[in-house]
């Protein structure tokens, strides 16, 4: 696999940082595989997050978000007796699994069925973001409107 060093981001883009920090993140071999889940785009500007979380009760399972970073952990309590596995193919370690929110996404629920986490997630853009239409007018309704500004 190649690397790529994105050093010369941090010295020439101003305010990019995070995205060049997001590359390095993500080209780093130590990322969590578990538990294992999926990414989807329901609508134009809603998402969903499933995760794999079997064995884990809502009470074991934790959702936070803090500067655009969706955080989920899974805390299993201990059994206060140990079976005697012949084989345990069902992983029931914790967890911790952080994903980075673009701008103006928003989590607005989650639900745990049948062993699935959901996780939905919307962008919404405010108002003052939205693309806006400008009006042509000539340049004599453009004074008018300076002169009204500035009385």
């Amino acid at each position: 696999m190649r690397n790529f060093d994105f050093s010369p981001l941090y010295r020439t883009a101003i305010g990019f940082d995070r995205l060049a920090q997001m590359f390095d993140n993500a080209q780093r071999a130590d990322q969590p595989s578990y538990p294992p889940y999926n990414i989807e785009l329901v609508a134009e500007d809603k998402y969903r997050i499933t995760m794999a979380v079997a064995g884990f009760a809502r009470s074991e399972i934790e959702i936070e978000t803090e500067n655009e970073t969706l955080k989920v952990v899974g805390r299993k309590q201990k059994e206060e007796q140990q079976a005697n596995f012949l084989h345990r193919g069902i992983a029931a370690r914790d967890f911790e699994q952080r994903f980075q929110l673009a701008n103006h996404i928003k989590v607005t629920g989650a639900s745990l069925e049948n062993g699935l986490l959901n996780i939905e997630l919307v962008r919404e853009i405010p108002e003052a973001l939205k693309p806006r239409k400008i009006e042509i007018g000539s340049a004599e309704d453009n004074v008018q409107r300076l002169e009204r500004v500035a009385a």
